[in-house]
């Protein structure tokens, strides 16, 4: 599928609820969501990504092509492409649990002084590699924990479901893991992954949480964090967002967000919107019915990142109240905002977003098309928009397909 005409909008379909049980902005984030999500478990994992090697906060672009274009007063774009090496935010959650996961086990074998500075330098390096931490992924994740495995000295087995493509596959493998095929779609593997790690005695790594496995996926989440604290340290000072649009997958991305902003913000928070798509809509199912409901079937989306038919649990404690609408968008959205973004208009930097990492301006396109959504959005002349571009050319030969050149080419202009 080669590019052509970027700036045209596709034809698809599209829908959105609007959550009537949102909190409304002067409601405090509270007890309860602090037992999941709180400020001292940011900064910790803010204090312990920050100190790795290779780590600086990614470009937070500015847009202002596309805020005249859709009618408000600034677009800004998170663009994780330079995150490490992994080309996603999913390099800040899976690796930092996979650190945690490692010191838990070192200060279990009696040495409560280690930290993850020991594990870097290989000073525990064959207590490390006693352990095997897995997961299941759709890509992006399992990247991001071998990477981790990797990195500070274990072991690691990353299952995969069907669809799951050949470039994504190749690129879990380069870390040194073992990639495992799964038959059936993404929440098969999470649990076969969980199977099998009963079994074998391995360490599930995910960001996927349920009945008597939260801890893990809260270091995820505090992870994903330290996205959120760079962005509140690069907007103009004294003009943060009043709409963020966040893509789903199991949440766990969005709650993160969610929760460090109304931390942070208080009553000031921005609108969230949580973009899906169609065949994965979750989080919209979920909350349309009041309740996690899970989506069966295939799942099939290019958005790969967001092909989950299930809710996280921890997610939804954050999202049922926090988010304020869902939409779930056509592929073909997606897929039109990633040429777009590849060609910008109006002095817009050229950006390299991936399937996944586009959905944000997909839903906007879709918005452009479908005026039925535009109440759920909430947007009007003075929103400030905030897109979360989660991944870039995370698979380089479907990004070239899809755009009709490589990353080079597009940020050669």
């Amino acid at each position: 599928m080669n590019e052509q005409n970027p700036g045209r909008s596709p034809t698809g379909q599209a829908r959105a609820v609007t959550n009537s049980r949102a909190a409304s902005p002067a409601q405090p984030y509270g007890e309860r969501r602090a037992s999941i999500l709180d400020s001292r478990r940011f900064a910790e994992a803010l204090a312990e990504v920050s100190s790795w090697p290779g780590y600086a906060p990614t470009a937070l672009a500015c847009l202002p092509g596309l805020a005249r274009e859709f009618g408000v007063d600034a677009v800004h774009y998170k663009d994780e492409r330079g995150r490490f090496e992994l080309r996603s935010f999913k390099a800040l959650g899976g690796a930092y649990a996979v650190a945690n996961v490692l010191l838990r086990r070192l200060r279990d074998a009696g040495l409560g002084n280690a930290g993850s500075d020991d594990l870097l330098s290989g000073h525990y390096r064959e207590q490390a590699g006693e352990h095997t931490v897995c997961c299941a992924t759709d890509g992006n994740h399992g990247r991001s924990v071998a990477w981790g495995a990797r990195l500070f000295g274990c072991g690691c087995v990353i299952f995969v479901h069907e669809t799951v493509s050949q470039g994504r596959r190749d690129a879990i493998a380069r870390f040194g893991a073992q990639v495992i095929e799964v038959k059936g779609n993404y929440d098969d593997a999470v649990r076969h992954a969980a199977a099998q790690a009963a079994a074998q005695g391995w360490t599930v790594v995910s960001d996927t949480s349920y009945p008597g496995y939260t801890d893990i996926p809260s270091d995820v989440m505090h992870g994903y964090g330290v996205m959120a604290a760079e962005i509140a340290a690069q907007m103009p000072e004294g003009r943060p967002p009043t709409h963020v649009f966040v893509q789903a997958g199991v949440g766990a991305l969005a709650a993160a967000v969610c929760a460090d902003f109304w931390i942070r913000w208080g009553a000031l928070r921005p609108r969230f919107i949580v973009i899906e798509p169609l065949n994965a809509d979750c989080v919209l199912r979920s909350l349309e019915h009041g309740e996690q409901s899970v989506v069966h079937g295939s799942l099939d989306t290019v958005m790969a990142g967001l092909a989950c038919g299930e809710v996280s649990d921890l997610a939804w404690q954050i999202l049922r109240e926090g988010a304020n609408a869902a939409i779930a968008i056509d592929d073909a959205y997606a897929l039109a905002a990633m040429r777009r973004f590849a060609s910008p208009v109006d002095g817009d930097p050229a950006l390299v977003s991936g399937e996944t990492g586009a959905a944000g301006l997909g839903a906007l396109l879709a918005i452009r098309e479908h005026p039925e959504l535009a109440s759920a959005a909430g947007l009007d002349a003075a929103s400030r928009v905030l897109l979360l571009g989660s991944e870039g050319d995370t698979d380089t030969a479907i990004y070239r397909n899809i755009v009709g050149r490589d990353a080079a080419e597009v940020l050669a202009g």
